[in-house]
């Protein structure tokens, strides 16, 4: 899982750093796919339930599953991008959301905050606790920052299937839900928009947008739950800072 992880990890920031004004997000699903495929692993998702892509690319009020293609980054835009990889089996998953160029203030931290409640998330998920310990934290640090938590789409155990159970809601109560165990992997995953928590599927029956238009953040991490407490895999082997790179 680990070394999955990693592969993840150092892809997302290898996506990071190619993010700039007139790239195209197949661009960048081909930037990932050589990078996985250069590692040993293979990339999860392509052919995952009829996929046709590496990655997921989602722009602006796309919150998440967003198709590359012929889309152009623009100036001021928000780029969701959502990695996995198998190696020897086991798959690691993690997304970021990256600002093209300079945007808005209110974009910037909307990124800045979904990768907060991420981490809110994830400190909450220790061993002898609730999955709803870990939902209970996201929304509240989201809720009293003014955004919709995306309900409809929730994080998920990973291990050697892309979706395992448990089911990890971003919203709930403390205390309820499965107990979280060591050796357990789940894979947290915010999503905030500006506006409601609602949302919509597009003609192409993957995408999802908001409901109302607004623009959306989404940040996911793979974590182990050690005895000592939650471990993130989902960062490269060489990353000195987890925050400098991921969230």
């Amino acid at each position: 899982m680990a070394r999955a992880g990693a592969i993840v990890g150092a892809v997302l920031r290898l996506l990071k750093s190619a993010v700039e004004p007139g790239i195209t997000t197949k661009e960048l699903d081909e930037i990932a796919y050589k990078e996985i495929t250069r590692r040993g692993g293979k990339p999860t998702f392509k052919g995952y339930r009829g996929f046709p892509a590496s990655i997921c690319a989602s722009v602006n009020e796309e919150i998440v599953h967003g198709i590359p293609g012929k889309k152009i980054l623009r100036e001021g835009d928000i780029v969701k991008m959502d990695v996995g990889a198998t190696l020897e089996g086991f798959i690691g998953d993690a997304a970021i959301s990256v600002p093209v160029g300079a945007v808005s203030e209110d974009a910037q931290r909307l990124i800045d905050d979904t990768r907060q409640s991420l981490l809110e998330g994830i400190k909450a998920a220790r061993p002898g606790g609730r999955i709803g310990d870990i939902g209970a934290a996201v929304q509240e640090y989201s809720e009293t920052r003014g955004y919709g938590v995306v309900r409809e789409y929730v994080g998920h155990g990973v291990g050697r299937f892309l979706h395992e159970d448990p089911q990890v809601p971003n919203c709930g109560q403390a205390g309820r839900g499965p107990l979280l165990r060591p050796g357990m992997c789940i894979a947290i995953e915010p999503m905030l928009n500006i506006g409601g928590w609602q949302t919509r599927i597009l003609d192409d029956q993957w995408t999802v947008v908001t409901a109302d238009g607004s623009l959306s953040a989404h940040f996911e991490h793979t974590i182990a739950i050690d005895e000592d407490g939650p471990v993130i895999l989902t960062v490269p082997d060489d990353s000195e800072d987890l925050k400098k790179d991921l969230p």
